[in-house]
């Protein structure tokens, strides 16, 4: 462990000064201490706000989120010492704030009580600043700067054209930037969709982006689609400089982790990098096979596995413009024993020509809880055959070896075991009284996922339904705009009528008490027996046939696999129990489960 005067040696001070004033004093790797880090909310983004000093100064920093590893794999911690290996200097609304995309922790240097008396940050030339405020949460204030707009320099991996010097990190990018220029990987382009509505018609297209701090999504409009479609390719890396508006990103059109998106205007300047081994290629978080009982319906995931089996190129006619497109199914197994089908559309099924055995990578799938659980890769999604990274060198190592040999569990089964009631599940068996006791769902970071057995009391029979977008995987609730024509603003079409989908509130009981349960479409036409578009239409030609399927799917038992969490409901905090799906009762392996129990208390001794 070194110690304090070893610690100041090494130390750079005067390095955070350097790096907003720039010239030959600035470090290239500044070595730093951590004094302070805190997260902050950002939607669902896992963002932290780290406090870096010098000795001298301290500065406030945004972390990007590819260095998130660092606090949460616990290697940085609060007066450890690190060396700042990527960054980038902003002034927003006259603040000086530090984005850091890459850091290296220096573990010898150890931990010790902060170093110096470091003062907040002044930049020379400027008039003075007002006194620092510290608030009362302890965290270190900043002090307010005069508003001002000034190009503050960089440290990242150098560009490869002078006349591109000042690259700015994806990470970096918000309303608030302006001059700026990024360099990134397309590493996605849709095909070019046209709308047509009482406003006029359009056409458009969007592409995904990405460098080593983070990605984001990029849409053209109009004259944007003729200029740049055919410019924009999968895979290549292009120097795009503002103008260009960052907006908020609209999530429902876009699966990436970033709270902006990027729109081309008329004069955005698009350009083909040269050199481009300084981007990264696609990034993936993947999620095992085995996990994907525990991932929320309707999350987007990446996922990585070997292709084991290939279905036949199917035809299906769209419900809104009975036109054809294809769907094919694939089977993929990974090294935890399960396996998936995973649903590929339109032309990647026509054109699909990989051989089983293949290791496959996806980016952008969603997850469904049909058949238990099954996957379906989104338009705005990509597939990979054999990527060059090490989760498939060593999925394609172990297929080889042994497990073309395995057999493979489904989820399908994990399901019919949770609905057995045999304790099978991941989920753990709870009675109702154990879930209030137990607090599930009062942790607002995270939920808790529970199997419960309960009868149905009572099922509200107003709101019972919404109606829903007729488009292929859409589900969005559409507006009647006039008779005969149903709005769905997420797709930018007209309906002639809607599909009517379950969104029931059911009020069910066991020995210890009672509990209101969230239900959606599947768990609603198993518990009524009938399609929530058929029961709308009994509903309008007979009222009282209507509320008997209410008084006949009471006092029925189901067993129900369920999802506690923390909500917000008017401004006020709730607990709410979200039904993922449910299932009647098997008396045989009941009775079974019964029997075990019995038998634990020694009663025949």
């Amino acid at each position: 462990m070194a110690s304090t005067a070893q610690a100041f040696a090494r130390i750079d001070a005067g390095s955070i000064a350097a790096i907003f004033e720039g010239g030959k004093d600035a470090k290239e790797h500044p070595l730093v201490q951590c004094v302070q880090i805190k997260p902050i909310a950002n939607g669902d983004t896992e963002r932290y706000r780290v406090i870096f000093s010098d000795t001298k100064n301290y500065i406030q920093t945004m972390l990007a989120t590819a260095a998130n590893h660092h606090i949460t794999g616990g290697s940085m911690k609060v007066n450890c010492f690190v060396k700042l290996m990527g960054y980038q200097a902003n002034n927003v609304k006259g603040k000086k704030i530090l984005i850091v995309t890459d850091l290296q922790v220096i573990p010898e240097l150890g931990i010790m009580e902060k170093l110096g008396n470091p003062a907040p940050l002044e930049i020379k030339n400027e008039e003075e600043s007002k006194p620092t405020a510290v608030t009362s949460n302890g965290f270190y204030g900043q002090q307010q700067q005069p508003q001002q707009s000034r190009s503050l320099p960089s440290h990242n991996k150098p560009p490869s054209s002078s006349a591109h010097a000042n690259i700015y990190p994806i990470e970096a990018l918000s309303p608030y930037s302006h001059k700026w220029t990024i360099k990134a990987r397309c590493t996605n382009k849709s095909d070019i969709k046209t709308w047509h509505n009482m406003k006029g018609e359009g056409k458009l297209f969007s592409v995904n982006l990405l460098d080593e701090s983070g990605e984001i999504r990029a849409t053209g409009f109009n004259e944007q689609v003729d200029s740049l479609y055919e410019l924009f390719q999968e895979g290549q890396v292009y120097y795009i400089s503002s103008p260009c508006r960052v907006q908020i990103a609209k999530k429902q059109f876009s699966n990436l982790q970033n709270d902006y998106e990027l729109a081309f205007e008329r004069d955005t300047q698009v350009e083909k990098a040269e050199e481009a081994t300084d981007v990264p290629q696609v990034k993936y978080n993947f999620t095992q096979i085995s996990d994907l009982q525990s991932v929320e319906k309707d999350a987007t995931i990446d996922l990585i596995g070997v292709l084991r089996e290939v279905g036949e190129t199917n035809q299906i006619t769209s419900k809104t413009t009975s036109k054809p497109y294809d769907k094919r199914d694939l089977t993929l197994v990974d090294n935890t024993g399960y396996s998936i089908r995973l649903t590929i559309w339109g032309k990647t099924a026509s054109t699909f020509d990989l051989n089983p055995d293949s290791v496959v990578a996806f980016k952008g799938v969603k997850v469904s809880d049909f058949g238990g659980r099954s996957l379906s890769l989104l338009s705005s999604g990509s597939m990979t055959a054999s990527p060059d990274i090490a989760e498939a060198h060593k999925l394609k190592g172990w297929y080889d070896s042994q497990g073309h040999n395995e057999s493979f569990a489904t989820h399908a089964n994990v399901t019919s075991t949770v609905a057995g009631g045999t304790g099978g599940s991941r989920d753990p068996f709870k009675t109702i009284a154990q879930t209030k006791d137990e607090g599930l769902g009062m942790d607002s970071e995270k939920a808790d996922f529970f199997s419960l057995k309960a009868s149905i009391q009572y099922i509200k029979q107003d709101n019972f339904c919404y109606p829903a977008c007729l488009s292929e995987g859409c589900n969005k609730k559409v507006l009647e705009i006039e008779p005969g024509q149903w709005r769905c603003e997420r797709c930018d079409k007209n309906h002639p009528k809607p599909q009517y989908r379950y969104i029931m509130s059911v009020n069910v009981s066991d020995h210890t008490g009672q509990l209101w349960l969230s239900c959606f479409d599947e768990t609603g036409r198993v518990i009524m027996g009938i399609s929530a578009d058929e029961l709308m239409e009994i509903k309008e030609v007979d009222e009282k046939k209507f509320s008997d399927y209410f008084s006949e799917a009471n006092c029925r038992v189901w067993n129900w696999k369920c999802k506690a969490k923390m909500d917000s409901f008017q401004e006020q905090q709730r607990v709410r129990y979200q039904v993922s799906s449910a299932s009647a009762l098997n008396y045989v392996m009941e009775s079974q489960k019964l029997a075990e129990l019995i038998k634990q208390y020694n009663l025949g001794d």
